[in-house]
């Protein structure tokens, strides 16, 4: 249900860029495609975390699960914080890699903005979803990218794309805020569980999350 919810969001929002035009979808198009490469990184590391924390906790080692985690998640963090410095610095040499129209790069430059805003915070609520999901809690990361994404960004976006005249970028904009707020949310959840992990460990009762 997560990754549906996620991956809907995306799929919804390139349906509605392609009712501002052929610029605005060639944009996002380049866009979604650059910001899909750099996260198939976290998600690698995602998977690596929900296999580790899963194994430290049957194996009964809590304190190994959270270092194995936070590991993760800081791993994720840096390499996202690196791709958000490279969309950031090279937008037009990314954007001229798909195509020549100075058009479309001019608009790419601004999605590619967006799109480096939230990446340290995809890393961390892609890993942290991983962790989570090793340490049993599968609910959490789903009811906050529900909740996020299609009670908040996804609004949001509409309305400053269609209302507010701000087109691809406001759907962006709200997906950005989004992934923030998701971001900080699973971050959050995951400290959590680590504490009620090391709390069962000190009381030598079995790990519940």
């Amino acid at each position: 249900m997560q990754i549906t919810l996620e991956i809907g969001v995306f799929a919804l929002v390139t349906a509605l860029i392609g009712r501002l035009g052929a610029v605005a979808l060639a944009s996002h198009q380049i866009a979604l495609n650059t910001v899909s490469l750099t996260y198939m990184v976290p998600l690698g590391i995602s998977s690596a975390a929900a296999v580790r924390v899963g194994q430290a906790i049957g194996r009964g080692d809590p304190r190994g699960a959270g270092e194995a985690g936070g590991t993760a998640i800081l791993l994720g963090a840096a390499f996202m914080t690196c791709a958000g410095g490279a969309l950031l610095l090279f937008p037009r040499w990314i954007a001229r890699m798909y195509t020549p129209d100075e058009t479309v790069i001019h608009s790419t430059i601004l999605l590619l903005a967006a799109g480096a805003a939230f990446q340290l915070f995809d890393g961390i609520q892609t890993v942290a979803t991983g962790a989570l999901r090793g340490a049993g809690d599968t609910r959490t990361p789903m009811f906050c990218h529900f909740t996020a994404y299609w009670i908040i960004g996804l609004p949001l976006g509409a309305w400053l794309c269609f209302y507010r005249g701000w087109g691809a970028f406001g759907l962006w904009s709200g997906l950005s805020l989004a992934l923030i707020l998701i971001g900080i949310v699973l971050l959050c959840a995951w400290r959590r569980t680590v504490r009620r992990m090391a709390l069962s460990s000190e009381e030598n009762l079995p790990v519940r999350i």
